[in-house]
């Protein structure tokens, strides 16, 4: 039986700097059993008391697991939707709003040392070159995020982008090749028959 994705919200939180715009991650406590130790996206599970309001889970969830408040008129933009693939064995799955959003000038990061041990700001190909070197615990979520992150240089650059683009749901499919498991998106070969 296939288990219902939770509504939740993430926010890719953004500042320049000499190197171009980099984004906030948070490191997931390694004890937690989804995603420990990986570094993300602050963010969480939808509470029903918000009347579903993702947007206001993710501004919530940035300053419960990074200590950053954002003032009241910042813009938060839509930026994508993701829904954990479901298959055999996937008990935990998540219907996942990122919105992205500019930092406050002279934001710092306090991970809350519960659900977040760590925090940094990395530019998206910094984070994914740190992965590649076994340097920086990514997820396959994050990852695909921070390729798109790296193809705009500034914070305005990526938030124009945001708001010119129509969110579409992304559900990723996983597969077995070779008895090795891959993940396909949407419009890859095989995609549709997986």
């Amino acid at each position: 039986m296939s288990a219902e994705p939770r509504q939740a919200a993430s926010l890719i939180l953004l500042r320049d700097s000499g190197d171009g715009a980099e984004v906030l991650l948070v490191q997931r406590n390694p004890e937690q059993r989804f995603m420990g130790g990986a570094w993300v996206f602050p963010g969480g599970a939808v509470n029903s008391a918000e009347d579903a309001d993702h947007a206001a889970t993710a501004v919530r969830e940035l300053e419960e697991e990074a200590g950053i408040a954002l003032p009241g008129d910042t813009e938060v933009v839509p930026y994508s939707r993701w829904i954990t693939p479901d298959g055999e064995g996937v008990s935990i799955r998540f219907d996942t709003w990122f919105y992205a959003a500019r930092a406050p000038d002279g934001a710092v990061a306090r991970p809350d040392g519960g659900e977040c041990v760590d925090a940094r700001w990395l530019t998206p190909a910094g984070a994914l070159a740190l992965h590649a070197k076994d340097e920086l615990a990514l997820v396959f979520p994050t990852i695909k995020h921070l390729e798109r992150l790296s193809e705009t240089d500034s914070v305005d650059e990526t938030l124009a982008a945001a708001r010119g683009r129509k969110v579409e749901p992304v559900l990723p499919k996983v597969t077995l090749r070779d008895g090795v498991p891959q993940v396909l998106m949407p419009g890859d070969p095989g995609y549709d028959d997986a």
